[in-house]
């Protein structure tokens, strides 16, 4: 806390869980919630709830040569920075989506053919309050930063009035509505779609043929040397069943995730269950936590086991999951110290709800010329989720992808005044707009990939995003 006495900051009750203060404030405008659940008391140990920004900022689409973060960087230059020494990583500041086609501002590549959602390639908002819970040590607290005054007095009055405003909202709890399908005709702003075999409401942009043979194109690609690896996504419709916040809580039952996420802004909606982290900055420290590797999680303990042993042993997966982790070496090095970049965890099985994946980690130390924003920008978008080499890798996507992924494969993020910044790769996650829920699912695609098995795996990911959908269907 400052001489001022900035940031405001107050202990909530442990009852203030973050699923009931979700509720509370759901009608907010800009609701952020950037929650963790999970076995690993580090990884999964902050949950952060925040709504009604101060400004928002959104771009439809990336312009090459454009930075899409000028104005964002000029305010965060200027604005002084007063974190609480011991609180929360996250004390208020920037927070919101940066899509997969971002990356367009700073490479040049093809956009896919279809883009039905128009989902924004960037949406950021800058929020003066969070709520922040320590998972580990069972803590909550409110924190108000009193923004956009900058004189100390109408500062704190704009934080202490806004301490009182999300306190008075937490007293009270608003009831989750549902609603039907969408009706008859509301598909016909859709592209090409396909029925999945084995639910009726269940679409892809790719019949199963159609994907085996563009898994089959990337593998000749590679064979002809473009690439070592590309990840190949198919995109999954399912009408909405559900307003989004309860298919968000339903997920957060179903398949807990340290980096879930909702995002709601006017008409639409992401609601993730992403375990992946794409960076995370605290000092001068970077790091990555890359997924490469999956297999379906079975329901005898021995038969999971065996699988948990089979994954750790798939020379396949390992290659997959090495290569990015070289891709990801590179990109962090470019805005790292000589020597610093490296790999403290590599191809560890880690256990989720209903798969198992390889991670790995990898640490540099950022040089002192490097702000955040240049970390995002030349690491964008994450290497496990385009391929190797990067940019003829997007250039592959683009061409046998018909769909753009949108939020998909994007990130949800936070970046605070003083500069520390976590991130999510949105894998697991619904988009929701015009009565429809997205799904996108894909893997890494090596010299060995087996086309029918890629495709096997995506449907594999999605299924603990479906049976969330089936639970919400059955109290319908």
């Amino acid at each position: 806390m400052t001489d001022d006495g900035l940031p405001l900051v107050c202990r909530i009750p442990e009852s203030h869980s973050p699923t009931r203060a979700l509720r509370a404030l759901a009608d907010w405008p800009g609701l952020l919630a950037l929650f963790s659940a999970g076995r690993d008391p580090d990884v999964a140990r902050w949950s952060f709830l925040t709504a009604d920004p101060v400004r928002t900022w959104a771009l439809p689409h990336a312009e090459l040569g454009v930075d899409p973060f000028a104005k964002l960087k000029a305010l965060w230059r200027e604005w002084p920075a007063s974190p609480l020494a011991e609180g929360p990583p996250f004390q208020a500041g920037f927070a919101g989506l940066l899509g997969y086609e971002l990356g367009r501002a700073w490479e040049k590549y093809p956009l896919a053919r279809h883009d039905e959602f128009r989902i924004p390639d960037m949406l950021v908002g800058w929020y003066d309050w969070v709520l922040a819970w320590d998972h580990r040590r069972h803590e909550a607290w409110l924190v108000t930063q009193g923004y956009p005054e900058r004189e100390p007095a109408p500062r704190r009055r704009r934080a202490e009035e806004r301490r009182d405003e999300v306190l008075a909202a937490l007293t009270q709890e608003a009831p989750i509505a549902t609603h039907p399908s969408p009706p008859a005709g509301s598909m016909n702003f859709l592209a090409e779609r396909y029925p999945v075999p084995g639910n009726p409401d269940l679409f892809s942009n790719f019949t199963r043929p159609g994907y085996l043979d563009a898994v089959a194109r990337v593998v000749d690609y590679i064979h002809a040397g473009d690439i070592f690896q590309a990840n190949m996504t198919q995109r999954l419709l399912h009408p909405s069943v559900s307003e989004p916040l309860a298919l968000f809580e339903q997920l957060l039952r179903d398949n807990p995730a340290p980096f879930a996420g909702l995002m709601r802004h006017d008409d639409w909606s992401i609601i993730s269950a992403s375990p992946e982290r794409f960076l995370k900055i605290d000092g001068n420290a970077v790091e990555t936590r890359p997924i490469k590797g999956t297999r379906r999680r079975r329901r005898r303990p021995e038969a999971d086991l065996f699988t948990r042993d089979e994954l750790r042993e798939s020379l396949k997966d390992r290659a997959e999951n090495v290569m990015i982790v070289d891709l990801l070496r590179n990109d962090l090095s470019r805005t790292c110290l000589p020597g610093s970049v490296a790999v403290s965890q590599l191809c560890r099985v880690e256990t989720y709800a209903t798969v198992q994946h390889l991670v790995s980690e990898i640490h540099g130390r950022l040089r002192p010329d490097v702000t955040p924003w240049d970390v995002l920008a030349t690491a964008w978008p994450g290497g496990s989720i385009s391929g190797a080499p990067k940019i003829r890798a997007l250039e592959i996507i683009a061409e046998l992808e018909p769909t753009t992924r949108g939020p998909y494969t994007g990130s949800l993020f936070y970046l605070g005044p003083d500069g520390r910044l976590d991130s999510n790769l949105l894998i697991r996650t619904f988009v929701e707009r015009h009565g429809w829920l997205q799904l996108g699912v894909g893997g890494g695609i090596v010299a060995a990939s087996q086309p029918a098995a890629e495709y096997d795996e995506t449907l594999h990911k999605a299924a603990g995003m479906l049976r969330a959908l089936a639970s919400l269907k059955a109290d319908v």
